[in-house]
């Protein structure tokens, strides 16, 4: 029975990857794709986290959401006690729409002030050293942020964050096309709960992809990506000749939210 189930998998999946784009295409038709900026802000204290924090929390979340700008994550470093970093995710519908957001800070009187403390920081002692930035565009098999649901409910969660860098563009090109046609249907399937899929437009080591996974908690999502691995799918699926060296280095942060996130 195992076998027979192997089979199919395989049937199908070969037929799937024989069939690159239309899928994705068909699955999302009339869905624009995001774009996402997700900033690191790079702190070296926790006292300076926390003013960070409280700066994202009282001034850039409510100065978005007055420019229609909703579901921003804000997550912090899980098990790591020397890493303060802030991670903050941030979804946009077009492009202009981010090429507007500095300008549109600057002019928001309510953001100034609720700058004011952060911004009032010497230049030997600043909040944090750099932000690092990096823009996205979401897949066509997953063309929006999706909510983990526990958020709504306001339950405990934790999430997973994997870049994964591939040797040049046409190597990326074909592992953002192995996530569209088959890897993210299995993640959904099995319970991973992913929340994005973007493909580096800009930023550090590209050619890059990023994508983020939640749980209610490390146990449960561990469990969760063994399933995957273990999924006669899957098996099949990552030994197809033309996903080969798709992926040269795969980085895993392990995230939880600020009280304040809206994911």
């Amino acid at each position: 029975m195992k076998r027979r189930n192997f089979l199919k998998s395989s049937i199908a999946l070969t037929a799937i990857a024989g069939t690159t784009g239309i899928k994705a295409a068909e699955n999302n038709s009339g869905k624009k794709q995001e774009h996402y900026e997700l900033r690191i802000y790079r702190i070296k204290s926790e006292d300076k986290q926390q003013i960070v924090s409280t700066y994202l929390e009282k001034g850039l979340l409510p100065a978005l959401g007055r420019m229609g700008i909703d579901r921003v994550g804000v997550f912090k470093v899980l098990d790591k006690p020397d890493d303060f970093s802030i991670f903050v995710l941030i979804p946009f519908k077009t492009m202009e729409a981010f090429a507007d957001l500095s300008p549109r800070l600057m002019a928001d009187t309510e953001y100034q002030k609720a700058s004011a403390n952060l911004n009032a920081l010497p230049q030997k002692d600043p909040a944090y050293t750099r932000i690092e930035s990096k823009f996205y565009k979401a897949f066509s098999e997953m063309p929006a942020i999706e909510m983990p649901k526990q958020t709504a409910k306001k339950e405990p969660r934790i999430f997973e964050m994997r870049i994964y860098e591939s040797h040049n563009e046409e190597k990326a090109a074909l592992k953002r096309d192995m996530f569209n046609t088959g890897e993210i249907q299995l993640m959904r399937k099995i319970g991973l709960a992913p929340i994005f899929y973007g493909e580096a437009l800009v930023g550090g080591d590209v050619p890059h992809l990023n994508y983020m996974l939640s749980a209610s908690s490390v146990e449960e999502h561990k469990k969760n990506f063994n399933v995957f691995r273990e999924h006669p799918e899957w098996q099949v699926m990552k030994v197809l000749p033309k996903y080969k060296d798709t992926v040269s280095k795969i980085t895993s942060i392990m995230l939880v939210p600020a009280e304040y996130s809206q994911i």
